[in-house]
Formats: C-alpha cells, sequence, structure tokens
C-alpha cells in the first residue's frame, strides 16, 4: 500500500510517499481499504512534534477517513466485509489501507459520499461533543464560532444552527465569513477590522453570548472570554493561532462562567456508548438533511504537499480532503 510517512518531526513537506506492507489486524480490529483521508489542523502540529500526544517518528499520520472494510478481526461483531464505514483512528488514516479498533469506526450515512464520510467524523464529532456534552447548549442560546470557516468552526455553525441556536460566526476576512454565513451564520464579525468585543456587544445588546467556541486560541480569545454572558461557557477547541492564551480569572468570577476543555479523543475512550449515541444522531441530522458536510477542496495523495498547505497558509475553508484512489475500495 502507499503511505505518507513522517520520518522526522518538521514541516508536511517533509512528509515522504511510500510503499508499505499492509497493517496486520488484531482480534477486534478491522482493516479498511481508505478512499479518502480529512486533513485537520492537528496534523500539522502532530508532524512537527508540537501536539499534545506525541507520536515517535516513523509513523503514517492522519486521524479521520472513510472507505470500505476489507478484514475483520475474529471478535469484531456488527459489521462485515465491504461495509462503508467512517474510520477514526489515532494515526494511520493517510495511507490506502488503515488498521483500527472496531470502537473507533461507524457506519458512513448512505447521504454521504467518500469524500464527505471523510471530512466527517472528526470535526462534527468533536464539535458536538462540544456543544451537546461540554456547553450543554440550549435551544435559543447565542454561540459565537471563532474561526468560523475552518473545519471544526463551519461544523460548529451547523451543529449549533441545528441544535436551535443563534450563531455569531468570527473569522479574518469577508470571503471565511461569507462561507460561515453559507454554513448557517446569522451574524458575522471580522476580527481583523473589527473589534470583537465591541461587535458582540452591539449584536447582542450588551448581554453577551451564552456559549463561546474557540478553535483559535491567541489574542482573540481573551477577547471573546470577556464577551461572554453571565453563566457563559468557553470552550477550548485547539489554538489554531500558535499562542495558548491566559484567561483573566476575574472575568470568570464575575459572570460566573466557565471555560471548558474539549479532548474529544479521551473522552470517546472513557465513554464509548455516549459517543456511539452522538454518531447515531449526526447520522440521523445528515440523513434529513439538516447537516451538509460540505468539502470544499480534494487533493489526489500525490498532491499531499499543496493540501497541507491550504492549512498551513491558513486558506483552507471547511474540509480539505486527500482522495487515495484506491480501486479496490473505490469500486466496493
Amino acid at each position: 500500500m502507499r503511505a505518507l510517512v513522517c520520518k522526522a518531526y518538521g514541516p508536511t513537506d517533509d512528509l515522504v510517499l511510500e510503499t508499505l506492507d499492509d497493517p496486520q489486524i488484531g482480534k477486534h480490529d478491522v482493516l479498511v481499504d481508505v478512499v479518502a483521508a480529512g486533513i485537520n489542523f492537528p496534523d500539522l502540529l502532530v508532524v512537527a512534534g508540537k501536539y499534545q500526544d506525541k507520536t515517535p517518528p516513523p509513523f503514517v499520520p492522519g486521524n479521520e477517513a472513510a472507505g470500505t472494510i476489507a478484514q475483520i478481526g475474529d471478535e469484531v461483531r456488527g459489521y462485515a466485509v465491504g461495509d462503508r464505514v467512517i474510520l477514526m483512528p489515532r494515526g494511520g488514516a493517510f495511507a490506502e489501507r488503515c488498521r483500527v479498533n472496531v470502537s473507533q469506526i461507524a457506519p458512513l450515512p448512505s447521504a454521504l459520499s467518500f469524500e464527505q464520510g471523510a471530512g466527517f467524523g472528526v470535526v462534527f464529532g468533536t464539535s458536538y461533543h462540544a456543544l451537546k456534552q461540554c456547553a450543554r447548549l440550549q435551544p435559543g442560546e447565542t454561540v459565537l464560532v471563532l474561526g468560523a470557516a475552518g473545519g471544526v468552526g463551519a461544523a460548529a455553525v451547523e451543529l449549533a444552527k441545528t441544535m436551535g441556536a443563534r450563531v455569531i460566526a468570527a473569522a479574518s476576512s469577508a470571503e471565511k465569513l461569507a462561507f460561515a454565513r453559507a454554513a448557517g451564520a446569522d451574524e458575522t464579525i471580522n476580527y481583523t477590522d473589527d473589534n470583537l468585543r465591541d461587535s458582540v456587544k452591539a449584536l447582542t445588546d450588551g448581554a453577551g453570548v451564552d456559549v463561546v467556541y474557540d478553535p483559535v486560541g491567541g489574542e482573540i480569545a481573551e477577547q471573546a472570554f470577556r464577551s461572554l454572558a453571565w453563566h457563559g461557557r468557553h470552550l477550548v477547541i485547539g489554538f489554531a493561532s500558535g499562542d495558548i492564551p491566559s484567561m483573566p480569572a476575574n472575568i470568570a468570577l464575575l459572570k460566573e462562567a466557565q471555560l471548558v476543555g474539549v479532548w474529544w479523543g479521551t473522552w470517546i475512550a472513557k465513554h464509548p456508548g455516549e459517543h456511539a449515541r452522538n454518531m447515531q444522531e449526526l447520522a440521523a441530522w445528515v440523513a434529513d438533511g439538516r447537516l451538509r458536510a460540505t468539502v470544499s477542496e480534494t487533493f489526489a495523495l500525490d498532491d499531499y504537499k499543496a493540501a497541507f498547505r491550504r492549512l498551513s497558509e491558513r486558506k483552507a475553508m471547511g474540509k480539505v480532503i486527500l482522495r487515495m484512489d484506491n480501486a479496490a475500495a473505490s469500486s466496493a
């Protein structure tokens, strides 16, 4: 099989496309013929050795994909060879074949293509867990989404609207804000041109927002934290800006606000049953058309450098997908 290999920590341009032996599966694993894989900002951090969980090189990165099951382990139940699945492994997705524990797969909804499925699991899974379990979002509340045109940001916009919230999308350009509006945002803020806190105050008649969804971090995060309403919840998703902010604790005191970390991968391991229910609910919303799972750009595996640059240069909007052109899986 062909796979992208990280030989040493560094930029994604240093990844090497190699031919490797197919992975061997255990009794609780499945082997998937990968059709497409989703690229996420944390992939850049993993390859650079800057992610919270470090994998020593050499390794095949990639944490989400879609394809068809090629082999199943002896103890696997509920799946069969040929089933279309979404997979969410901890590494190994940027390859034509991926071994994954059965707990890390879900059926690919019939309404989604392989490319859509490859960009669905991580961003919608993370965002739904954040809004449902971490923020306990209620209909009628107001959500401020930072980085609203990115992968998880755009998913958060769609989900918050589906859950009955009013959504304010914040991003760094007019083009990205137009993308967020197309995803369902009610209002937008360009935080390059306008003061975020002042804009939130104007849009909420001074009340502030109930929930901040923050995959950005950096300087903008503190402005968002100060924009919370009474009993507001600030969700820490990640730090795409590259800077980890220091939040003023007095704001939490004065507003009885919460700073809530979101660590989806660990939560899945601790709560597999709830995760399965989340994925079932997401699949139902896809089936009835409430979630669209938009794919913005698709690149062939051979063009992986250009695909990763879309993220590293902050040009990506929505999901960027790598297509494996895996003939066995594509024809299934």
